[in-house]
Order: structure tokens, then sequence, then C-alpha cells
């Protein structure tokens, strides 16, 4: 079976996150973006690990889905179009805060259970070392070799994907805090882990040029801190509905495969080049090391972007397709493609209002910026949309790239592209 799965988001607990981020509009929007699985995010928060009881029940193996009486008030409105069921997988993202081999390192890493009893039993474990109450994604002095111990020894079905692996502040190959390695971090557990998720502003061509991740399996997911934000990431799976077959997928085990991941222009991320936000200068890796990592403007260390980083761990010049990889495919969000074509704000109401119209002509927001046919487009009347769609399947988009916690630029259109007389031009 094909289906999108998206394995990273917080719930209304995290700090920094929409209050709607509860199980009945997660519900909602997954069908709207066209996602059959989603992570539920959080698990180890009291509050939420009890909402989740409450709300959730069991469906295929190691996965969940709403109560039937709570899915029926939401599905009401949502558009024949998109409508199809969606299912739930226990995540939760932990921060660790630990010093090891004389540095002190930062690195968040997921975490997944295959059912309430288990996931119940990491947050008992979790409790005794630190506060996993005040906040969604609990930050712990826990070693993330101790972390994976943990889970080790309470499920083999509990695992462990270090999140956004190469954000330069938290995570465990960041440039600010994290290890050179994953043998470095993980010592002798290190072939348990079998993934990582590459983050917003890295993509599988970067991490190509790194030989020692040739068998680790590379997944992308949203850390979606709002609804909207679901799905700017996501994996496309083909293999059984369950959790089995999810990571039967991620571990490459015959019959279970990741077809490819759906990926940002990395460029976009918020840290994809070197950079100082606070001086507005951003730089390429070569600038940053002529100038000794000093930001030109007030002379302080810049913060070393996921280029920059790749680089100085790589050891191809050139990016080398590991033979058994995932193929990728990079997508812009639809309302931000929307929003370039009527030149206003993503977040504005023409916008969604255009969003939602796209949505009941023609299905989810991954349907319509993948699949559906861009003559379509034009013949209902969308041609720079058509146009727009086009260029981003092709890979073709000027960029201005993201630096020290400012997203980059995605530009699909150009000015010869809003032609008076409406008459379009093609490409």
């Amino acid at each position: 079976m094909k289906f999108i799965a998206d394995l990273h988001i917080h719930s209304y607990l995290s700090r920094a996150c929409s209050p709607k981020l509860k199980p009945e509009s997660l519900y909602r929007w997954c069908q709207l973006k066209g996602i059959t699985v989603l992570a539920t995010g959080d698990f180890t928060h009291p509050r939420w690990f009890q909402e989740l009881q409450e709300k959730l029940i069991p469906a295929e193996s190691g996965l969940f889905q709403l109560k039937p009486d709570l899915a029926a008030v939401i599905d009401k409105d949502i558009p024949e179009s998109c409508r199809a069921p969606v299912r739930f997988l226990l995540g939760v993202e932990i921060s660790s805060i630990y010093k090891k081999n004389d540095r002190v390192r930062k690195v968040h890493n997921l975490v997944f259970a295959p059912s309430f009893e288990i996931a119940g039993k990491i947050n008992a474990s979790l409790e005794k070392i630190g506060n996993i109450r005040s906040d969604g994604r609990p930050i712990l002095g826990l070693d993330s070799k101790k972390l994976l111990t943990i889970l080790l020894g309470i499920s083999d079905q509990a695992y462990l994907i270090p999140a956004h692996a190469w954000t330069p502040h938290f995570a465990v190959f960041g440039s600010e805090s994290g290890f050179d390695s994953l043998e470095e971090c993980f010592d002798e557990l290190t072939p348990n882990i079998f993934a990582i998720e590459t983050g917003l502003s890295s993509d599988p061509l970067m991490n190509w040029r790194i030989s020692n991740l040739d068998k680790i399996t590379l997944i992308s997911n949203s850390d979606a801190h709002s609804p909207e934000k679901l799905a700017r990431e996501g994996n496309l799976l083909d293999t059984q509905l369950s959790y089995d077959g999810i990571f039967g997928a991620f571990k490459r085990k015959k019959g279970c495969k990741l077809l490819k991941t759906l990926e940002f222009f990395p460029e976009e991320g918020k840290y994809h080049v070197d950079g100082h936000r606070k001086c507005k200068v951003s730089m390429s890796p070569e600038e940053t090391i002529k100038r000794k990592g000093l930001c030109p403007e007030c002379e302080k260390p810049v913060t070393v972007g996921v280029l920059h980083r790749i680089a100085k761990l790589a050891d191809r010049k050139n990016p080398k397709k590991p033979e058994q990889a995932a193929d990728y495919e990079h997508i812009v969000p639809l309302k931000e493609v929307i929003g370039q074509t009527l030149q206003v704000g993503a977040s504005s109401r023409r916008v969604d209002a255009q969003y939602h119209q796209l949505l009941s002509l023609f299905g989810n927001e991954f349907y319509i910026l993948r699949e559906l046919p861009v003559k379509q487009l034009e013949k209902e009347g969308y041609p720079l949309l058509a146009l727009a769609l086009n260029r981003m399947r092709q890979g073709k988009a000027d960029v201005s790239p993201g630096y020290d916690g400012e997203y980059g630029v995605i530009s699909l259109l150009k000015e010869k592209d809003f032609v008076p007389t409406g008459q379009l031009a093609l490409l």
C-alpha cells in the first residue's frame, strides 16, 4: 500500500506551538494535506498522553485512529475530494542536553512506541530522570546513548531516530553542539540507529556526500508547530499500513519500501548557509572560512549552517546515491505557491480562500502539488499556478537561502510572468 507519513510534530503543550494542535484538528488537516499516518508528538507529556488515550482507539497494528464520534463531526467539513482514512503513531521529540568528551552536547531525538503500554513505560523511566510535565518536548540532562539504552531495555520495538540531524544548535551533527559521527554519539549502540531525519535545511543529495551514512535511511518530516505546517516534508512509503510496516521500510526489510522523501528545497530551511541574523548577513562556506568564522559587520562568530557542516564532514566531493537509498523530490507548500501567484503573503485571507477552493475542486494538497495535471489547472482558470507548479516539479526555482534562523525564499515566478494582457508565457 502506498501512503504518506509525517512522523515529527508537536502538540499544543509544546513551547511556541499552536493551541490548535489537538487530535481533532490534526485529523482534519491530515485529510486536507494528504497524510495517511501522522505521529502524535509529545507522548511523554502526561496531559497529552491522557488526551490521546481518551480520543484515539486501536486501528492497524501499532497505529491508532480518532474515535468515530469525534471523526464524524470533523468529516462534515472535509471536502469530498479530500476525505480519506487517517492513522496516528505514538511519537515524541526529546531534547537531550549533556556533556560528553569534554563538550556540552544538545541533541534532539525522535522516539517511537508501538503501544500506549510501552509509551507509558518510557514515560515512567524518563520521569525518574527529569521534568516531563513542563513542556511537550521534554528537556532532559540525558545522554543520547543512555536514552537509547532505556528504550532497548523496554522494548525492541521502541525506536530512536536523530531529529533534524544537521540543525546547528540541537542535532546529532549540529555545528554548535553536535558530533562528527553517529559512532561518537552512540558508541557501541550505533547499529541500532537505522535512520536519521535530514531536517528542512538539507536533502538526501547533500547527505550522499558522506559514505558513513550510506546504510542509514534518510527520512523527512514536517516538525510542525501548527496544523497548517503539517506535510511541508514527508515520506512516501509502499508497505503494510502498520507500525512494523513503516519501520520495516526504514530498516530496508524485504517487502517494505520507502519510495521517496518529499523535501523542502533545502535553501528554504532556516539554517542552510552560514550567517548572522542580527546583522542580516548571510555567507557561503567559502566566505566564512575566508573571514575565519566572523561576521563582517560585528566581528562576532556566525552560525555555521548545514551546507558548510556537511561539506566539512563529507568524504566525497560529489554526491553518490547509495544502492538502496530512496528517491526524493522537492516541494513548496501550496499556500506559498498560491501567495506567489497572487503576489501576497501565504497567510493572507485571499490565499486561504483559494487554497480551500482548490482542495474542493481537485483533492488534497499533496495531490495538487505532485500529481494534478497542470493542463487541468489551466482549464479551470489557474494559469499562473499551473506555471509555478510546473517549475517546482522540474526544480526550476530562484532561491535566496536561509541562515541563522531566517527562512530562505523560493521564487517560482518572475516579473515577466505577470503580463498585463493576462496572457501567460509558458516557460
